[in-house]
C-alpha cells in the first residue's frame, strides 16, 4: 500500500490551486480542491418544498453545507464541494423542483466552514 504525501500546487487556468499527493514512487495525483460558495435563490421558492429539494440534491452530489428560508422570501444555500459538485448544484438549483418557479440564482464566494461535512436545513431565519 502507498502513502501519499500531500502537497499545494499553484497553477495558471481555471484553478486558482489544485491538490497535489505523491504516491512512495514519486507519481503524482491532482486532485482538485473544495471549494465553497453561498446562492441566494429567487422566485416561488418558499413553501413548495425548496429545502427539502436542495437538501436531496446536495446528498446526490456529496456536498456538504446548509440551506435555509430567509425574511425577504428567498431561499440561501452554503454549499461546500468541488467546482464540478457545485456546477452542478447551481444548475439544479435553476431548475428547482416542479412546485417552484426560479426567477433567479446568485452566487458569491463563502469562506469554507470547518467541521461541516455534512448537509442541513437550518431555521428559517
Amino acid at each position: 500500500m502507498s502513502s501519499f504525501r500531500g502537497m499545494f500546487l499553484p497553477c495558471r487556468g481555471s484553478f486558482d490551486s489544485v491538490a497535489a499527493a505523491q504516491d512512495d514512487s514519486g507519481r503524482i495525483t491532482v486532485v482538485d480542491q473544495p471549494h465553497s460558495r453561498r446562492f441566494v435563490v429567487r422566485g416561488r421558492v418558499q413553501g413548495v418544498g425548496f429545502r427539502w429539494f436542495v437538501e436531496r440534491e446536495a446528498h446526490i452530489l456529496g456536498i456538504a453545507g446548509w440551506v435555509r428560508n430567509r425574511a425577504d422570501g428567498t431561499v440561501e444555500v452554503l454549499a461546500m464541494g468541488t467546482r464540478d459538485q457545485l456546477a452542478e448544484l447551481r444548475s439544479r438549483l435553476r431548475a428547482g423542483p416542479r412546485a417552484a418557479r426560479v426567477d433567479d440564482v446568485e452566487e458569491f464566494d463563502a469562506q469554507p466552514v470547518e467541521g461541516l461535512n455534512s448537509f442541513r436545513i437550518e431555521g428559517a431565519w
